[in-house]
Order: structure tokens, then sequence, then C-alpha cells
């Protein structure tokens, strides 16, 4: 995957979609199979069957995956206090954008409080937290109505919003298009693309909103964590490096709702539909692995701090 690139969650109200780099789909009622993420962003669809809707795929490729490993594991060797930084509690500055239309979108603070708590709830054992530093709200139709990954729209509203350094997460909602819960950037693309750095999901994902089995806000966590350097956890299917994490067992596809049971392939260890990384239901989702934190405070210290 390029520098350009993102991871998201793709899902379609009804249907789950397949992942791209930094962007969510929000899933349709029906179910999907999951596909290849393009070289930017990673997107999450509605519904796991149906996150490849919006024609991005839903894992980096095994040589891009393998790049970008090779990437982060350069830069982690030389920093002196990558492993000092592993080990410290990191507060993230948090700046969320809500874009309206008219009143459409206008979540109230207590909404975006909430998304705030559950964020710091999932991510509690990793030792990252979170502060939300400030909330604006723009009234933009162009931006608000079926915004995409890779558009005009959206790099306007970046680079017109987006506060901060490398650490500062910035989180903007809108109405999205494509059928998308969401998309987010990676941290490796943030020197190549500082303003398009951040996270970008459906207004209705948010706690107690309108997106079906999608609603506890946890759209933001699974983006947050490919911002964080996690890929799903179907990356690379039964074979190769999959997502780079050893204790997330491999997983052939995306897993849709919530199932008693998945196990697809023969390795050790059944699907781990209830991780975050992968297209479970909200109410499915309540896990990262010992691993995923290692990883993501390795891609901190490689990247953000």
């Amino acid at each position: 995957m390029s520098s350009s690139e993102r991871f998201g969650k793709a899902i379609k109200l009804g249907a789950v979609s397949a992942l791209s780099l930094v962007a969510l789909v929000v899933p349709a009622a029906g179910a999907g199979s999951a596909v290849a993420a393009p070289s930017g962003d990673c997107f999450t669809p509605t519904h796991a069957a149906d996150r490849s809707k919006d024609g991005h795929a839903d894992t980096v490729s095994p040589a891009e995956a393998a790049r970008i490993e090779a990437d982060m594991q350069s830069k982690l060797a030389g920093k002196r206090t990558a492993l000092s930084a592993q080990a410290a509690a990191v507060s993230i500055p948090v700046y969320f954008h809500v874009i309206t239309s008219g009143s459409a979108g206008n979540l109230p603070s207590t909404t975006i409080s909430k998304q705030i708590s559950v964020l710091n709830s999932a991510y509690a054992s990793s030792g990252f937290s979170f502060s939300l530093v400030s909330t604006d709200y723009t009234n933009n139709s162009t931006w608000y109505n079926g915004i995409t990954d890779g558009t005009s729209a959206e790099r306007n509203m970046k680079n017109a919003l987006r506060k901060g350094g490398a650490n500062a997460l910035n989180i903007y909602t809108a109405k999205l298009g494509d059928d998308l819960l969401g998309w987010a950037t990676f941290p490796s693309n943030y020197k190549s693309q500082p303003k398009l750095d951040g996270v970008v999901i459906l207004d209705e994902s948010l706690p107690g909103r309108s997106a079906t089995n999608y609603n506890e806000g946890d759209t933001a966590t699974h983006e947050v964590g490919h911002w964080m350097g996690l890929y799903h956890t179907f990356q690379g299917g039964c074979s190769g490096s999959g997502d780079y994490v050893s204790d997330t067992p491999a997983e052939a596809t995306a897993t849709s709702g919530c199932p008693a049971s998945k196990d697809t392939c023969s390795s050790a260890g059944v699907d781990p539909v209830h991780n975050f990384m992968d297209y479970s239901y909200d109410s499915c989702m309540y896990e990262f692995t010992a691993g995923q934190t290692s990883r993501m405070k390795s891609a901190w210290s490689a990247y953000r701090a």
C-alpha cells in the first residue's frame, strides 16, 4: 500500500461491506465477502458481506504490508527511545469536526462525550487514552452529503479543519457515501500527507444514533485502530504474515454479525470475531490482544511520538 493509502470499515445499513485502509462503510441488510484493500486508506462497510461495495479492498497486499512493516521496523531501530516510549502511557488529543447540512448531522456534545468514553474504554488496557480538546461545527452540504475517501471534498474539508501534529487524532463526522461506516489513514502516511491524517466516520454510528448494529461507537474504535497501525484481523487470510500480530488467530473472511462459532482457517484458534479489528456488530466487539497493543505502541513510537 502506498503512503497515500488508508484503511476503513465499510458497512451498509443492513449489510456489512469490506474495509479499506482508512474508510468505514455502514453495512446494508445483506451479506458480502471480503476483498483486498487498495494501497491507501482502509474502508469499513456497513455489513461484512458488502464491505467491498465501494470498490476498495479490505486487506492490504502482502507486498505492501511487508513494505510498511520494514519501514516501521527501520524507524524503530533508529529511535533509541522506542522501548521507553512503548512503556509509557500516552494521552492523545482529539479534535472533533462535526460536518452538517442545516440541522442534519448536528450531533449534541453529549453524544461526542459518549464517543470519547467508548474509545477510552476500548483502549483502556493499551496504555492509550483520549482527551477531547475541541469540537467544531461546519455547515457545508457538499462535505456532509455522501463524502467519500480520496475526493476533493474530503481533501478540502481536511485542509480547512485539521488541527494538531502527528500525535493529534482528528475525527470527522458526516453522512458518508458508498455505504461506508468510515475510513482512516495509517500512521505511516502522516509524513507525506499530514493534512489528510485522521478518521472519518458516519455520524449515525456514534453511541445511541440510528445505524442499526453499528451505533455503539465502535466504528470509531475500529478506525482509530487503523490510525494506530493495526490491520484487519482477516488481513492476509489463512497464509503469510496476516495482520503481523501473533496472538490474533488467522481468519479467511471478515465476520458479519456475531456468530457463536466461526473457524475459517486450519491453524490454531477460532476466528477472532470479538476483536475490534474484525467486521462484527458493535455489540460483538470487545477486545484488542496484547500483540495488537504492542503493535500500536511500536507504530506510535515510529510515526507519532
